[in-house]
């Protein structure tokens, strides 16, 4: 609980420093770097629960929209079976950007037409979250790069 939590803490303050617009959707690619590093270290599940409490409190906070919960979940989501599958932390990367990027975009259309009153085609968020999630499934994967030999990535690997 205390790597989510640094994580999350990670997040938020990352958005609050590193982010930019993309139309409708703000790119905050620490959150996608996050998602990334959490799904390989933590799994699915936390990866996930970490990126709807990071979204909750930049919601709260006013740092985000209600785009990062799903940009966010269906990313972390998507990154941490493909990389407990393969145990490769490139498709860990692939399957945030396909999740977010994609999968996320398509979700977004309703979503945003219900929550949040737009009125955008799927061709409005794919552009937008591709470059946010792009970006910061690159970082992630330099993250990774940096710290595969630390023993929070052995001990998880032992463990999963």
């Amino acid at each position: 609980m205390t790597t989510m939590a640094v994580f999350i803490a990670i997040g938020v303050l990352g958005s609050s420093f590193l982010w930019f617009p993309t139309g409708i959707a703000k790119a905050y690619p620490v959150q996608h770097a996050v998602n990334v590093v959490a799904a390989v270290t933590l799994g699915p599940i936390p990866a996930v629960i970490i990126a709807f409490v990071t979204g909750l409190i930049r919601n709260l906070v006013g740092l985000g929209s209600l785009l990062a919960f799903p940009g966010g979940m269906i990313g972390a989501l998507l990154a941490g079976y493909l990389y407990r599958f393969t145990m490769k932390n490139s498709l860990a990367a692939i399957g945030e950007v396909v999740g977010t990027g994609i999968i996320a975009s398509l979700v977004s259309v309703p979503y945003a037409n219900l929550l949040m009153g737009t009125s955008y085609g799927v061709f409005f968020f794919i552009p937008s979250f591709l470059v946010s999630t792009c970006t910061g499934a690159v970082i992630g994967l330099l993250i990774l790069s940096r710290v595969q030999d630390t023993d929070l990535i052995k001990k998880q690997l032992y463990q999963s």
